[in-house]
Parts: C-alpha cells; sequence; structure tokens
C-alpha cells in the first residue's frame, strides 16, 4: 500500500497581519495533485489543520475541500486532531466527512472503538491497521494533584508513560499479515522544532520519547514540529514537516510531504516529495549601508529585516524603501553602541515578537531560570486563547 503523509497545515494562519490563504489553496492543491499522481491508498493528515481553535469561514472552506479533493483521488482519507484544532468544531462535521471517504478522529479513542482504522488498498490485495493518536493535553494526562506533588521531571514521565500505554492498547492489535502504522500529533525526544510551534506544547513535559511507539508500528507518521525530519534513536518514526514556511526560523526549511510504501511484514519505503508553492521566509540583518548591497533570494519572498544602526525617525522606512518585500522590520542597535550605553546586547524590539517570547525575557531581565514557570505561562496562554475562540 501506499501513504500519503502531511500534516501541520496552519490554515489561517497570518505573517505579520497578512493573509496567507491563497498560499494555503496553491500548496493544499499541489498536495491533492500529488495524492492523485502517485496513486496513494491513503492520505494522513496529522495534526493542526488549522492555526487556531476558532477558525474564519474561509479557513474552514479552505480545508475542507481539500480533504474532498484528497479524497477524489480515490484515497482514504484519515485526519485527526493537533493542538491548534477544535476537537469539538471536527466531531461536529465528522459525520458530514464520513460521506464523502474522509476518516476524522478529533480525540482519542480506544482501539475497539476507532483508535485503530482499518484499510483496505486500492486494488485489495493489502490491508492496513493505523493506530491514531490525536494531541493530548497534559491536563488530561496528569491530574491536579500530581501538579501539586510532583516536580517538573515528574510530569514529563508521567505523560510519556501515560502516552506509552496508550500506544501499546492501541498497537496490541498489530498482527503480521497487516501493515501496521501510528499517526501521532506530539513532541518525541530528539525532534527539532521549526521555530513557529506553539512553546507550551513542545517543552519537556510534553514530550515522548521514541521508545515509547511499539516495535510492531512499521512507521509513525507524526504531526507537530514543523521541519521534516526522522528522529533519531527509533524505526521508521518521521515528521513530514508543515507545507509552508511558517515562521522566519524555517528560512532554510525544504517543505516537502512524504510518500510512504509499505507491504505487511516488510521495511517501508520513504520518499519526500519537494512542495513548491507558497512565498519563502528570507530574513536580512545588517547596517543600512550592507542591507543595500544584499540581494533578495526571491522576489516574492516575505523579508524580516533586522536593521543594525542607532535608532532615528525615517529608518524604518527606508528599509521598506529598499525592500518592499519586508513585513517585519526591527532596529538593532550595533552591539558596540548597545554595551556603550548599558543595553542588553541579546535583548531585541518587542516588535513581532510573542507573550511567551517576551515574558522569558521578562524572567531573564530578572534572574529567574524555571523552565516550569514558562511553560506553566504557556499553558495559561494557550488556555486562554481556547477559552476565547
Amino acid at each position: 500500500m501506499k501513504f500519503l503523509h502531511t500534516s501541520d497545515w496552519h490554515v489561517g494562519r497570518t505573517i505579520r497581519g497578512r493573509s496567507r490563504a491563497d498560499e494555503h489553496r496553491a500548496v493544499l492543491t499541489e498536495i491533492v495533485g500529488i495524492a492523485r499522481a502517485e496513486a496513494v491508498d491513503a492520505v494522513l493528515v496529522v495534526g493542526d489543520l488549522f492555526d487556531t481553535a476558532a477558525p474564519t469561514a474561509e479557513s474552514e472552506k479552505i480545508v475542507f475541500q481539500t480533504l474532498l479533493d484528497l479524497a477524489t483521488t480515490g484515497a482514504t482519507v484519515v485526519v485527526l486532531a493537533g493542538n491548534h484544532d477544535s476537537a469539538r468544531r471536527l466531531q461536529a462535521v465528522e459525520p458530514l466527512l464520513e460521506l464523502g471517504r474522509v476518516v476524522t478522529r478529533p480525540v482519542f479513542t480506544g482501539a475497539d472503538t476507532g483508535g485503530v482504522v482499518e484499510l483496505t488498498s486500492l486494488d485489495g490485495s493489502e490491508r492496513a491497521k493505523v493506530a491514531v493518536l490525536p494531541f493530548l493535553s497534559q491536563r488530561h494526562v496528569v491530574k491536579a494533584a500530581d501538579l501539586m506533588e510532583l516536580d517538573a521531571a515528574d510530569h514529563g514521565y508521567l505523560y510519556d508513560s501515560h502516552v506509552q500505554g496508550l500506544l501499546q492498547g492501541l498497537c496490541a492489535g498489530f498482527t503480521d499479515d497487516t501493515i501496521n502504522l501510528v499517526a501521532a500529533h506530539l513532541t518525541v525526544s530528539g525532534g527539532r522544532l521549526g521555530g513557529g510551534e506553539r512553546a507550551a506544547h513542545t517543552v519537556f513535559d510534553y514530550q515522548v520519547r521514541a521508545a515509547s511507539f511499539p516495535a510492531a508500528a512499521q512507521y509513525v507518521a507524526l504531526g507537530h514540529l514543523h521541519r521534516r525530519q526522522q528522529v533519531p534513536g527509533g524505526g521508521q518514526i518521521h515528521y513530514c514537516g508543515s507545507p509552508l514556511q511558517l515562521d522566519f526560523g524555517e528560512t532554510t526549511d525544504t517543505k516537502s510531504v512524504s510518500v510512504v510504501e509499505a507491504h505487511a511484514g516488510a521495511a517501508v519505503t520513504v520518499r519526500d516529495i519537494e512542495l513548491f508553492q507558497g512565498r519563502p521566509l528570507q530574513s536580512l540583518v545588517g547596517s543600512l549601508a550592507q542591507l543595500r548591497e544584499l540581494a533578495v533570494e526571491a522576489e516574492d519572498a516575505w523579508l524580516k529585516v533586522i536593521v543594525q544602526e542607532a535608532p532615528r525617525v525615517g529608518l524604518a522606512d527606508e528599509v521598506r524603501a529598499l525592500f518592499p518585500g519586508a513585513i517585519d522590520v526591527v532596529v538593532e542597535r550595533p552591539e558596540a553602541e548597545r554595551g556603550a550605553l548599558g543595553e542588553n546586547p541579546e535583548r531585541l524590539s518587542r516588535a513581532g515578537r510573542g507573550p511567551a517570547e517576551l515574558f522569558g525575557d521578562f524572567l531573564g531581565e530578572r534572574g529567574i531560570e524555571d523552565p516550569a514557570l514558562a511553560a506553566l505561562f504557556a499553558e495559561v496562554l494557550c488556555e486562554i486563547e481556547e477559552a476565547s475562540s
């Protein structure tokens, strides 16, 4: 059987207030074309279809149309919720999507109640079992009493051990005569972040060891981290990455989907197929004079420009005149000047920086080194975002 592995679409994501809807339409259409050309038996969409739990009507139309378009290729489409998705919203449309050969798993369920999706190849010659693990918030794993009595390291251990138990239960029915896969939205230890992931859900408390996946799983399709990679220390455990560069930490990443060919009892083969739609992100750094000498790699790139000059009126406008594609201009004093003025050379402008990052600066300025406190802030921030959605 042949599977297409994709995740972390984050439809609805803007970049400094600019819509990326057209980019998402283009790259998701490209993915549909790949599924059709490869004649895949199934498509695994491993979470974070949306960028927010309260997506706009436009975002919902883009996602649901793409899922139905994927199903028109003949493939069965298996979708699970990520930490950015609203499980309740996906549950609401689940019956409608199933009419279009789209299998949705918004919340965790046991192997006997839908947690293992059984598939048959298009030619009927092979069968597959896909154990599905949507994102699990720590509040559903670590009880309140544990939060009061245990330290942060123990919380992480509890999350890891609990997820391992769930995976063992899901995969208990794997057999030698079926193709056995796992699809999960989570952070695996050793995975490298892309830069745009939600901090509260990638810290140590949310990490799972590669050894937690049962050896019977021939391929583990992961979502959550935006960088394409194979996780070290295990078998075929892969993040396919996001289809667009979502953050300026991803400027060097090549975006792709993974096509997995598998047979019962045999090693799988994995091919990454590069995606070409979507505007690239590029960062430029230097003095105004140095910036004038720099070339932009792509005419349509979204640009972040860090200009190392003493702040003055009109400086940002001069930069935008040089680079019309600049959507984020950060004015940063040269290091020598910052030292002379007694400023922290590591501190950058607040422009374009999120609350969690700014809170980290706040703790650093006061000499507080407590990862658990930063993680708690990010978790509370996430709760507020979900409550307001």
